[in-house]
């Protein structure tokens, strides 16, 4: 399952493409940190001076308001980029990145960064590919913010999750590692409350199935058929 009209451009695996067997001896375990459940990768005010490949882990980027409200931008995988920005020119970090369970995080400077897409225009076409998609994401969220209750935002969000991580097993779905309903909140500008009534009518309705270490859905067509106008 693919979708092609969405911000999902396509599954780039940065383990291919920063392995040493490509590189040499460009990246090497000097790059490589641990990071451990609940620690802080970087925070607001912080120079930006390095991106970073997940290769083991999750991690949520986020931001604090000023009520002291965290909103969270996005929830990255293994396999994807993050503090991108100060490729472009970023000087300081605007948000936070935090690792939401043990991680192991390729940490590279952007000037190696930009040394090594002189010789590897993979890695070019790979950031691009980041950037842009991550730029999508933020118009398709604030379209929701704007055009769609909260009942449609969640759902939406779930068939998104499912089109960038699910895995088919049989006529079913099933995306590891669900997050928190509190995270799914965070993620669709609604409450936790919501987000659990609305997990709950569709677990009712057999369309989907959850607990905390797995989503599982159960006939995808229905949980489309909840985005079309009543």
């Amino acid at each position: 399952m693919k979708d092609q009209s969405i911000w999902y451009l396509e599954n780039i695996n940065v383990n291919d493409i920063l392995c040493p067997n490509k590189l040499g001896q460009a990246i090497n375990d000097t790059h490589l940190k641990s990071f451990k459940k609940g620690e802080y990768i970087y925070l607001p005010d912080q120079a930006a001076d390095k991106l970073f490949f997940i290769n083991e882990g999750r991690v949520k980027i986020g931001t604090i308001n000023e009520s002291g409200k965290e909103i969270t931008k996005a929830i990255l995988n293994k396999g994807e980029v993050f503090g991108e920005l100060s490729f472009i020119g970023e000087s300081k970090r605007r948000d936070f990145a935090h690792a939401m369970e043990a991680c192991k995080i390729c940490a590279i400077s952007t000037s190696e960064m930009k040394d090594l897409i002189k010789d590897h225009n993979s890695l070019n076409l790979f950031l691009m590919k980041a950037m842009g998609s991550r730029v999508l994401e933020m118009e398709q969220r604030l379209e929701s913010l704007v055009f769609k209750d909260s009942r449609t935002r969640i759902v939406q969000y779930l068939l998104d999750l499912v089109n960038k991580n699910g895995q088919r097993v049989g006529y079913e779905w099933v995306v590891r590692k669900f997050i928190t309903h509190q995270e799914i909140a965070n993620l669709t500008a609604t409450s936790r409350q919501t987000v659990t009534t609305i997990l709950n009518e569709l677990r009712n309705q057999e369309i989907l199935t959850f607990d905390r270490k797995r989503l599982l859905i159960r006939d995808l067509d229905k949980l489309k058929e909840e985005l079309e106008p009543k």
